[in-house]
């Protein structure tokens, strides 16, 4: 199982090993462990590029991993790599444990023309655990608090959370309720066109969505079966689908924030196929903001309630390419366009939460 995380806005040291080490699970999203990460270095060298996790691969796999892992690099524009092994035990007066997958991957990589810059080990990312390099016995020590690290700081401003395991940071995408999406799934089956007359559809549910965004800034909880199947009828339409888009930017506003809780929200209260249009939007969301691994988990959770999604295939390629957010800024602006009317601009939104 693999982790993408493109480039982003994220401040890191890729000269500081300690500190690195420390602000993994900002840049990934979640605590790793037993992992092994590759964080890609951009030209000229001290800029952040691709952040690739995976999870430590049995003796008879690694050749097989080094290379898969290698190869997402190709593409880019990196200029080297940094090698983080995450888990296991150092024995005393031996090197870091897993030195041959270590050794994997730096043959794989300069496959690809990339150095290793550095190649770093720590059993657990936790305040005072040790680290060591592969390369030299002299460099090591004991990591710092994650919480003090610059990373930390800036994720913290921009209300990002990390969380302690991966499987915390999927449950936030698992249904709240089992039975209300059986419920759902019925009423929906039942409709074989959109449930507004054609002269006024894209009025009535860009109202729908609007009335979702005044229920989230009031606290109201989740849709009602009623709400929920209007909502998922809502986003199957074009229009609306793209000007839901354009909510994502500017990336970090409180529309965009806004927007990312219906996102998520909906995943959870709309059942497949229909799950896909808001776990697409919630990826590209997240995405935007710098966030790989969340945006990952919501286009896979796209792909796997409509496995023919295409916006989300085409998030899902991009982001696993380590295309930085800033790339595919346009494509919210170009979804939107010269959309006057619906309500749902973002401009719209934070005018009433003014307000």
């Amino acid at each position: 199982m693999t982790t993408a995380t493109p480039a982003g806005r994220t401040p890191v040291d890729l000269r500081n090993p300690a500190q690195l080490l420390a602000a993994l699970p900002y840049l990934i999203g979640f605590r790793p462990a037993k992992s092994v990460v590759l964080l890609g270095h951009r030209y000229p060298g001290d800029c952040p590029g691709l952040v690739l996790r995976g999870d430590l691969p049995r003796r008879e796999h690694r050749a097989h991993q080094a290379r898969a892992m290698a190869s997402r690099f190709a593409a880019g524009d990196h200029v080297g790599v940094t090698l983080v092994i995450v888990g296991g035990r150092r024995r005393p007066g031996k090197p870091p444990p897993h030195a041959a997958f270590v050794g994997e991957l730096v043959r794989e990589l300069g496959e690809f023309g990339l150095p290793v810059l550095h190649a770093l080990w720590t059993p657990t990312i936790r305040t005072g655990a040790p680290w060591a390099c592969y390369r030299s016995e002299e460099c090591g020590g004991a990591l710092p608090d994650p919480r003090s690290t610059v990373v930390a700081a800036a994720a913290t401003e921009c209300g990002t959370v990390a969380f302690d395991t991966r499987e915390e940071l999927e449950a936030l995408l698992a249904p709240r309720s089992p039975e209300a999406l059986a419920r759902r799934a019925e009423q929906l089956c039942r409709l074989t066109s959109p449930p507004w007359p054609d002269a006024t559809c894209v009025d009535e549910a860009a109202s729908v969505v609007r009335a979702a965004f005044d229920r989230g800034r009031r606290g109201d909880g989740p849709p009602t079966d009623e709400e929920a199947v209007l909502l998922a009828s809502a986003l199957q339409l074009p229009d609306i689908r793209d000007l839901c888009l354009a909510m994502a930017v500017p990336p970090g506003t409180t529309s965009a924030r806004e927007a990312e809780h219906l996102w998520l929200t909906l995943v959870r209260e709309i059942p497949p196929p229909h799950r896909a249009e808001p776990a697409a939007l919630l990826g590209f969301t997240a995405y935007l903001r710098g966030d790989g691994a969340f945006a990952g988990m919501a286009l896979d959770n796209a792909l796997e309630a409509a496995p023919d999604h295409v916006l989300a295939s085409l998030l899902k390629r991009v982001l696993d390419s380590g295309t930085p957010p800033e790339v595919i800024h346009g494509l919210a602006a170009a979804a939107a366009g010269p959309r006057p009317g619906f309500g749902l601009e973002p401009a719209d939104f934070d005018k009433g939460q003014a307000a």
